[in-house]
């Protein structure tokens, strides 16, 4: 194996024998054992000859509707599952953060859960000592220690968990969506420790629904649907096909041209660009065609090279949209500095439901529009620029 790749999937099988005979009552046990019992077995392919390599010191995505097999790869991955047919090959010291707490209990204080995983994790009771005041800190759960883990709430738990799976001492880390469960605050938290996993060259795989972090974690990205391995490639472009998935036709496409997508059950109608010498005003009107509880507004903008400049939403902003009953409209008017250089541009618009996972309208160049200045830069942006140079004697 190349000593750059520190995973190699090799035609990766896996089955599951489900048996379906089922005794329902009593009477059902007793006869069943004088007659000839007929046992209906059904085999699932979870997985079906899955192939790809993993470099040192990628961050790699795993993307795929529930059931399409990715978690069942990832417990492959981690030695938890064997496979029906095939290989994986790893080159380096391997830690999953697939069931975090594994190893704790619930009877014991969380200072002692601390010390009893340590000791899972392959520390010693001086190296437990040396990290516990950082672990703890982390965490946020100083005042809790000496309670019994069985009286923290679950995201109490998996501050702890994760406080203590991040310590391992890995070249390989495995993370299936351990932050679902955590508040907002820990996420944060947990994502800057991604960005310094990807700061420090650390190879991770990462399996996720959320778009947004694939797209700003992985490097490479693996999609899996119905078992299959569908396409490897670059973050932004599989987080796309993952998405478009959701494409149905009850889209409206009244205007633009550029590619759509969604489930259509709340959708853009109209799209304006009005650009004034200091400001760009970019106006979205939003129709619901079924009642819809909070969706995500968001815009993109692109140069004429197809680059990302600049976007956001209204999640990012932190703007609850609210209730909106089927037929209403609404109107979103985003006003932004006009820092864009002169050239040609085009505005996509996007509604996520609140999940921030399914589609309800994607529009890709929804519309298009031009910067026009008096000078030109070989650079998207052009804050406005004050030099000044002064003589020194």
């Amino acid at each position: 194996m190349d000593n750059e790749v520190v995973i190699k999937v090799d035609k990766v099988y896996k089955d599951f024998i489900l048996v379906h005979e089922k005794k329902g009552t009593i009477k059902g046990i007793f006869t069943s054992m004088f007659r000839r019992v007929t046992i209906k077995k059904e085999i699932q392919h979870a997985l079906k000859g899955i192939s790809f390599n993993i470099k040192k010191g990628e961050f790699f995505g795993i993307v795929g509707r529930n059931g399409s097999g990715k978690s069942t790869l990832l417990k492959i991955l981690a030695n938890i599952y064997q496979p029906s047919k095939g290989k994986v090959y790893t080159n380096g010291k391997l830690v999953p953060f697939i069931e975090l707490g594994v190893g704790f209990n619930p009877e014991l204080s969380g200072k002692d859960n601390v010390y009893l995983n340590g000791a899972v994790l392959g520390f010693s009771t001086k190296e437990v000592d040396a990290m516990y005041d950082d672990i703890v800190r982390f965490a946020e759960l100083e005042r809790f220690m000496d309670q019994k883990l069985k009286n923290y709430s679950s995201g109490m738990q998996v501050r702890l968990a994760f406080s203590m799976a991040v310590r391992a001492n890995a070249d390989i880390l495995l993370l299936d969506e351990v932050l679902a469960v955590g508040d907002a605050d820990f996420q944060r938290k947990c994502f800057d420790y991604f960005k310094t996993l990807k700061k420090n060259k650390k190879t991770v795989v990462f399996v996720s629904h959320d778009m947004s972090a694939i797209r700003e974690y992985c490097d490479r990205v693996a999609f899996i649907e119905d078992s299959v391995l569908v396409s490897v490639g670059k973050a932004d472009e599989i987080a796309s096909k993952y998405t478009q998935m959701f494409m149905t036709e009850n889209i409206d496409n009244n205007e633009g041209h550029g590619e759509r997508w969604g489930n259509g059950l709340i959708i853009t109608s109209k799209v304006e660009v009005n650009v004034t010498e200091n400001y760009l005003e970019i106006i979205q009107h939003i129709k619901a065609n079924k009642e819809i509880e909070n969706p995500i507004i968001g815009i993109r903008v692109r140069d004429s090279a197809g680059v990302e400049v600049l976007g956001t939403n209204t999640k990012i902003e932190k703007v609850k949209v609210g209730l909106i009953k089927s037929g209403n409209n609404r109107v979103v008017n985003w006003r932004i500095p006009n820092i864009l250089s002169d050239g040609n541009y085009v505005l996509d618009s996007a509604i996520l439901h609140e999940d921030s996972i399914t589609v309800a309208d994607w529009w890709d160049d929804a519309k298009k529009f031009r910067i026009a200045k008096d000078r030109h830069l070989p650079y998207p942006i052009d804050p406005g620029y004050k030099l000044t140079i002064n003589s020194v004697r």
